[in-house]
């Protein structure tokens, strides 16, 4: 009995996918916030829902705003017990963020510190971002 090979090779197994870098961290403070605001909400909230427009003196701005419910396309980041979604159109700007927050005299406030952000206005409103630059 003969056989007749068909030129092809053994399908080869894939390449096993590298993990995804998490979109966002929270410092212990930002966690601590949320976890408040999340919990003395007057509805159900599954997290904060961080994104950018556009908009400002430097072109672009952060959001943040209660999150009822967790969208099909956001990014999911769970951090020191607290749900942050991300909005899907606000990933590349953001990847590699630390979201802290910062309270003094004046006034309260969520801070991102963004590798990608370039410059910010001066009222401190607004940030000019570029994409994140992803390897490989």
């Amino acid at each position: 009995m003969t056989q007749i090979s068909s030129g092809s090779t053994p399908a080869s197994t894939p390449k096993p996918r590298r993990p995804r870098p998490q979109v966002m961290r929270l410092t212990d403070a930002a966690a601590q916030r949320i976890s408040e605001l999340t919990s003395r909400a007057d509805s159900e909230i599954v997290g904060l829902r961080v994104g950018v427009k556009n908009g400002g003196c430097a072109g672009q701005s952060y959001t943040v705003e209660y999150a009822h419910e967790i969208r099909p396309t956001d990014e999911v980041v769970e951090d020191k017990g607290v749900k942050i979604l991300v909005d899907p159109k606000a990933v590349l700007f953001l990847l590699g963020t630390e979201m802290d927050y910062k309270a003094d005299k004046m006034q309260a406030q969520f801070v991102f510190n963004n590798p990608n952000q370039i410059s910010a206005c001066g009222c401190g409103e607004s940030v000019e971002l570029r994409p994140a630059k992803i390897d490989g």
